[in-house]
């Protein structure tokens, strides 16, 4: 493809960017999977947008199966490819979108992993009063507390943590903005790291975690963070930002089984995204209806 045609991958990014608010974690994925399929296209000797078909969308899809891409993976590519082609819609740029016509290859369900409450305790009892250590355990206590996303907490600025109200204001996924319950221990946390915190960052620095740098700390040094704690703390399982997040998921809704609040505090769209994880206590519903449905103990009463 020429130049012209190749641009339009930019227009759309600016687009997503300024006209759709996307996050910039989110563009960088659009813009990797549209790359793929403008490489495709051009080793297929595909020369313009209007020339693609669905058949060079299964193809492309197929090609990307064969070389070990994941089928959630390969979802993520289509509808990246059908939002981009809906976009050049509206620009008058092609006649129709060849990726509707394309099902994308349906994926296994996995279900999220997540820490008992006991070593996620174990996990949380980070020894040490150093400022480095000060800022790591109120990170974690965070993430567990109220469930966050680990851009939403790279983003917080110190004024979006209201001490008082027990609340931090994050800003999730579309730019929507979500008030969330923070817990005791969480701000205990959070209180002894705003005093060290001073020591770090920069004078015009608004980032609530910053570096020994003094900026902003990046959610590549979170990661790190949380593997290093989950080693020194003995925690056999794989542990990243996100498995905070699940298990904050997984423990509210075993103690309250009120899906739609929990819905309300990841900051899930649609109730199907929280539903997964009523399969994780499904066996403590098999037996609860074993116990308490009218069928369920007549049959165990003519067992026995």
């Amino acid at each position: 493809m020429d130049d012209a045609e190749t641009d339009w991958i930019a227009k759309f990014m600016r687009h997503l960017e300024y006209e759709r608010r996307l996050s910039g974690l989110t563009c960088k994925h659009y813009r990797r999977d549209l790359e793929a399929l403008l490489a495709f296209c051009e080793e297929h000797d595909v020369e313009r947008w209007r020339d693609v078909d669905s058949e060079h969308i299964r193809a492309c899809s197929a090609s990307s199966y064969r070389r070990g891409l994941s089928s959630r993976s390969i979802q993520r590519r289509l509808s990246a490819a059908r939002t981009f082609f809906r976009y050049l819609l509206r620009e008058k740029h092609v006649k129709t979108n060849p990726v509707v016509a394309v099902s994308a290859p349906k994926s296994g369900k996995r279900l999220p992993g997540n820490l008992d409450a006991d070593r996620m305790a174990r996990l949380l009892d980070i020894p040490g009063n150093e400022p480095i250590t000060n800022r790591d355990r109120a990170i974690l206590e965070l993430l567990y507390s109220s469930g966050l996303r680990l851009s939403e907490l790279t983003d917080l600025d110190c004024g979006d943590v209201d001490a008082e109200d027990r609340t931090v204001r994050v800003t999730g996924k579309g730019n929507k903005d979500r008030i969330v319950p923070v817990g005791k221990h969480a701000l205990q946390a959070l209180a002894k790291w705003q005093k060290s915190r001073t020591a770090f960052a920069a004078p015009d620095e608004r980032a609530l975690f910053v570096s020994n740098r003094g900026t902003r700390l990046s959610p590549r040094s979170v990661q790190a963070r949380v593997k290093h704690w989950a080693k020194r703390q003995g925690i056999d399982t794989k542990v990243s930002p996100h498995l905070f997040r699940h298990s904050f998921a997984t423990h509210l809704l075993e103690s309250s089984h009120d899906l739609r609040g929990v819905q309300e505090l990841l900051g899930h769209a649609n109730i199907s995204t929280t539903q997964i994880y009523t399969h994780l206590d499904f066996q403590h519903l098999a037996q609860i209806y074993d116990q308490t449905h009218p069928r369920a103990r007549a049959k165990a009463k003519d067992k026995a």
